[in-house]
């Protein structure tokens, strides 16, 4: 099927995560990929995804070729040595993407011209023959978020959007994909083994089960500058917002909003990469007699959501080669947090294998 040519906006944590696996899977070629739904997806593999286009705003990695940016500070990942690249990271707008609390470790650029990034950025996109822009970008980055989905919009490139900012899930964003035909996927990725998928399939088994739930929380530290992000509450809103109502719409009825509570904690530090969630579900069985589930997750948070990112990147370039346009919602369903359609995890899953052999789309 030949290779997905893609981009990355953001060569942080996630993606040092995503990209020395893919090399990591390349070394290894005897190895089943774990973590993906599919070992190919129609005719694409793993192995068929290359980056050829980077963006990025630390000063310390544009101008980097893709590698040696991979392992600058503030990442963390440092799983395999990578070969060397000829991908050199471009120049990202600042806009909102830099929070106060990781401005010192992020060291941000000075930006060019607003309108002059914005042809430089298009004209790489079209000269590297970028297919698929992966957005890594930070919690609270709503203008960065949007910039890049108009980049997107303008240059025909399908959007997966990682992110908590409402691109694939929103009205209006959707409906201009839709009539450009241009595939989107989003909205905030979920984890393979992550917290909120952890929580959503707990909340379902209890309805399934014939249970009542009554109170549930979920709370999450960990040590990298994700983390030391997300101390500034005002950039949440949305995040919280997409965990939340993840959860709820597996509920029969919806939680009281006082008996619910998602969302990061705090950032410890020595916890570096380790991501720890703390998830604690209370309700009534028979005759209103309680149960309580109270349940810690310890996960390298990077690792978590590589392996979903290779499967939003290969649906989204299924998306380009029949010419679909607009929120590809199985995928969206099964891969984020906050698709426009909410499923099931198992009614998601079969939909999106049904667009994976091409029985059903949208297509606007």
């Amino acid at each position: 099927m030949g290779k997905i040519k893609c981009g990355v906006v953001g060569v942080g944590n996630c993606f040092a995560g995503l990209y020395q696996g893919l090399q990591y899977y390349k070394e290894h070629s005897e190895k089943e990929v774990i973590g993906l739904m599919h070992q190919d997806m129609a005719g694409y593999r793993t192995q068929d995804i290359e980056f050829v286009s980077a963006f990025d705003v630390g000063s310390n990695k544009v101008g980097k070729t893709l590698d040696e940016a991979t392992y600058a500070y503030p990442n963390m990942v440092n799983w395999i040595k990578l070969p060397k690249s000829d991908v050199i990271v471009q120049e990202s707008p600042v806009l909102d993407g830099v929070g106060k609390y990781v401005e010192d470790l992020i060291k941000p650029v000075t930006n060019k011209p607003i309108d002059q990034l914005k042809e430089e950025i298009k004209k790489h996109i079209k000269e590297t023959e970028t297919e698929v822009i992966v957005s890594y970008l930070p919690v609270g980055s709503q203008k960065a978020a949007e910039f890049w989905a108009e980049m997107c919009l303008e240059t025909g490139t399908a959007f997966v959007n990682c992110m908590p900012v409402f691109i694939a899930s929103d009205a209006d964003w959707e409906k201009r994909f839709r009539e450009k035909k241009v595939p989107v996927i989003g909205d905030d990725i979920k984890g393979q083994i992550g917290a909120t998928i952890v929580h959503r399939v707990l909340a379902k088994l209890t309805q399934d089960r014939g249970a009542e739930l009554d109170k549930t929380y979920q709370l999450n530290v960990g040590g990298n500058s994700d983390f030391k992000n997300m101390l500034e509450r005002s950039r949440l809103e949305s995040k919280k917002v997409s965990k939340t109502e993840s959860v709820q719409s597996q509920m029969k009825n919806r939680i009281p909003d006082e008996n619910i509570h998602i969302g990061p904690s705090d950032h410890v530090p020595f916890l570096k990469n380790t991501k720890l969630c703390f998830l604690y579900i209370e309700g009534r069985q028979w005759a209103d007699i309680p149960y309580k589930i109270d349940l810690k997750l310890d996960v390298d948070d990077k690792a978590n959501s590589a392996g979903i990112v290779v499967d939003a990147v290969r649906a989204a370039k299924i998306a380009l080669d029949r010419g679909y346009g607009g929120a590809i919602e199985s995928a969206s369903a099964y891969l984020m947090k906050h698709p426009p359609v909410q499923m099931s995890d198992p009614e998601a899953k079969s939909a999106l294998e049904y667009f994976i052999m091409g029985k059903e789309q949208k297509t606007g």
